[in-house]
């Protein structure tokens, strides 16, 4: 025993560094290590040897873990030295590159808009791109002879559907899970067959908005869209509301901001048609609602 104990003894002192540490703390200490083979082998011997055998085998095992955790405290000790030592910060080297890159500005614009809708107590749902007839179209009051459904519009599918043409369809499959009082946005990406050019392009973001309750009136559409407005623009507006029409609602409305260089149409909104409501499991004899919808490239130019 005496000459295993020189041996662990010189093998823990010409450890260099933690992982020869560890590596001898489990050849010893480990499950199947040599001191713990040694402890266990204590209940083999007669019984007049095992309190002598047991004694030594436990004051070697004490020595040799107060060894290990000398050793281990001059290493940290050698290693905190040698970082002191090091030399000192340079504040003339040059720090790491930042990060290039910036959110795009239709993108900084939604996340804007969808803060100020949610502060006043909207709330974001979302829907598939490829969408069906019926909820881009037919339960949206929009008839089977009207323009938007010809193939030089709209995107059509080999199995019937479609990309989707703007975010209302979202109107229809948030009435029909949800029940009034509703108040929601949609924000989202939509496709027509447009010739790309200045003011036109095949995929573009809008904004869509929906509110449905008891008692809900024209109003309540111009004041959230005054509001709306003011915010995202920052300045105080003129705002001036033209009658238009939408198949989706009724009245529907389109609202105008005046600039520098006269108006300027921003979005058509209205309230929400009572085929509309039914189409989406809602009896429009008991609640009324608006809905809104803005280009986001528009609100960003």
């Amino acid at each position: 025993m005496d000459e295993r104990r020189e041996e662990w003894l010189a093998a823990i002192a010409a450890a260099g560094d933690a992982d020869a540490l560890r590596r001898i703390d489990a050849e010893l200490f480990g499950k199947d290590g040599a001191v713990t083979g040694l402890v266990k082998s204590v209940s083999t011997l007669p019984k007049d040897e095992r309190p002598a055998a047991g004694k030594a085998a436990n004051l070697l095992k004490q020595e040799l873990s107060k060894a290990l955790e000398d050793r281990r405290s001059a290493l940290d000790a050698t290693a905190l030295a040698a970082e002191l030592e090091a030399p000192d910060f340079d504040p003339t080297e040059p720090g790491p590159k930042p990060l290039r890159g910036t959110l795009h500005p239709i993108t900084v614009v939604r996340d804007e808009l969808v803060d100020l809708f949610t502060s006043m107590g909207f709330t974001w749902q979302d829907g598939p791109e490829v969408e069906s007839d019926f909820f881009n179209f037919e339960a949206l009051n929009i008839p089977a002879d009207h323009p938007a459904r010809d193939s030089q519009d709209t995107f059509w599918l080999d199995d019937g559907n479609l990309l989707r043409t703007h975010t209302s369809p979202v109107q229809i499959r948030t009435m029909r899970k949800m029940k009034p009082p509703l108040k929601v946005i949609v924000p989202g990406r939509c496709f027509r067959q447009e010739t790309v050019d200045a003011t036109h392009e095949h995929t573009f973001y809008q904004m869509e908005g929906l509110v449905v309750d008891k008692g809900v009136s024209t109003a309540n559409l111009l004041h959230t869209m005054k509001t709306c407005l003011r915010e995202i623009l920052r300045r105080d507006l003129v705002v001036r509301c033209r009658p238009g029409f939408f198949p989706f609602v009724e009245p529907g409305f389109e609202l105008d901001v005046k600039t520098e260089r006269g108006w300027m149409e921003i979005l058509p909104c209205g309230m929400v048609h009572p085929r509309v409501l039914e189409a989406g499991g809602i009896d429009p004899e008991e609640y009324t609602g608006f809905a809104f919808g803005m280009g986001l490239t528009r609100v960003v130019m």
